[in-house]
This record gives C-alpha cells, sequence and structure tokens, in this order.
C-alpha cells in the first residue's frame, strides 16, 4: 500500500479506537475502508486485528493507571471468550462478501433495545464491586468472543449488555472489562489469521498508531465522564450503524 494509504487509516483509527473503547463498532470503519483500497476480505478481517490489540493494550493500561483493574474477574471472563474467539478466527479466515451486515445489524437493534430498557436497576454502588450471574455471563462470553473471532465489527455492543445487563456492572467497569477481554482473545485470534493469510504487517500498524491514540482517548474519556457520555455515545453509534447496515 502507498504511504499515504497508511496515513489515511491511521487518522480513521483514531475515531475507530475512541469509538471502540467509549462502545464499539470502530472496525465497521475501519475494515470497510480496506475493503474500499483493494484488500481482499479475510486478508483486511485479520489485519485489523493488529490495531485492535494494539489499541486494547493502551486502553488496559490507561484504565490501570486511573486505579480501574479487577483482572481476576478479567481473566476469567477473557479465557471464556477466547475459546469461542479460536473457533470463529477459524471461520473468519475464510469469510468472504457482505452477507452478514444484516446480521450484524439485527445483533444491533438488540442491543440496542436491551441498553436502553431498565439501565436505572444497574448502580456503581451496589453492584460494580460484586458482578452477579458469573456463570450465565462466562457461558455468554463464549459466544461473544466466538464473534470476536469471526468479525470483530461490533463485538463491543455485544460485550457491553452481558457485562452490564447480565452481570451488573457499571458501565465505566464494563468498558475497563471489555478492552481487557478484547485483547486476550484478539492474541488468539491474531494468531489464527496469521497462520493461515499473508496479513499485511505495515498496514495493521499504520493503523495500529492511530487505534491507539483513540484507545487512549476513549479509556480518559470513560473515566472522566462516566455512565452518561458512554450511554449516549453508545446509542448515537448503535443507531448510526444499524441504518448503515440495512439502509445504505
Amino acid at each position: 500500500m502507498e504511504i499515504w494509504q497508511i496515513l489515511i487509516l491511521a487518522l480513521v483509527g483514531i475515531l475507530a479506537g475512541w469509538l471502540n473503547v467509549m462502545a464499539g463498532g470502530g472496525s465497521l470503519l475501519t475494515v470497510p475502508i480496506m475493503l474500499f483500497m483493494g484488500i481482499p476480505g479475510p486478508v483486511a478481517n485479520g489485519t485489523n486485528r493488529i490495531a485492535i490489540l494494539a489499541q486494547n493494550v493502551t486502553a488496559v493500561t490507561t484504565f490501570k493507571r486511573r486505579g480501574y483493574a479487577d483482572f481476576k474477574l478479567g481473566l476469567s471472563l477473557a479465557a471464556a471468550a477466547a475459546l469461542g474467539a479460536l473457533g470463529g478466527a477459524s471461520v473468519g479466515v475464510k469469510l468472504q462478501g457482505e452477507w452478514f451486515d444484516r446480521v450484524v445489524a439485527l445483533v444491533m437493534i438488540a442491543v440496542l433495545i436491551l441498553m436502553a430498557t431498565g439501565h436505572d436497576k444497574v448502580k456503581p454502588t451496589d453492584t460494580a464491586q460484586q458482578p452477579k450471574n458469573l456463570v450465565w455471563g462466562h457461558v455468554l462470553m463464549i459466544g461473544a468472543g466466538f464473534w470476536g473471532g469471526f468479525i470483530q465489527i461490533g463485538v463491543g455492543f455485544i460485550l457491553m449488555p452481558i457485562l452490564h445487563k447480565v452481570m451488573g456492572l457499571d458501565l465505566v467497569r464494563v468498558n475497563m472489562h471489555k478492552v481487557f477481554i478484547v485483547l486476550v482473545y484478539t492474541v488468539i485470534a491474531l494468531a489464527v489469521f496469521a497462520s493461515q493469510l499473508e496479513l499485511l504487517w505495515w498496514t495493521g500498524l499504520g493503523l495500529a498508531v492511530g487505534n491507539s491514540i483513540g484507545g487512549w482517548l476513549g479509556a480518559h474519556t470513560t473515566i472522566s465522564h462516566g455512565e452518561t457520555l458512554i450511554r449516549r455515545v453508545l446509542y448515537v453509534a448503535l443507531s448510526a450503524f444499524i441504518i448503515k447496515l440495512l439502509f445504505l
């Protein structure tokens, strides 16, 4: 790829990384741009994981430095997601075309409805330190990991209701766990893609620079502005991506 194309991807990656940490859907920006630049679907899908990995390393580090870390719970959830991601990535390396757009849109509609109802039942003061429904949370995490390994697009929209609605975590800690879970299973998914496809490493590294900056900004925004802004960004992002997938 030309240097100017990699620079464009890096700039887009800043917004994508911020969106991914705050809500999700950043890959709906980066993957289509790589496809438009002529990169085959499976290669774009795999190359995107390089940026996702860098983005979440930055976000996890930022959360930890600001005092947000629960690696005991995060590791068990990440292990469940990694199991699903291994299977999902094995399917994702063969992914062609855009047939999955409608499925992604339907998943997002379900998440939008779920997140928009009954959110007043989750309070940071009474549930943040004591997650509930641990068994269900881990079972669902296997499915979320499969989707993340398979396509990555929209996985944040799936992880958030599992952590928030099922497990009762406030949205700041939801994002704290989300970036750690994605970090861990992305290592597995990237290894699968790299073993079966010739990924564009320089392109991925250029995109990773942008995603890392965006991830840093997203983590700071999450901690500084809390649940209200996260919820607004989530609703706007979900609505925009549903419209794009179904009608554009």
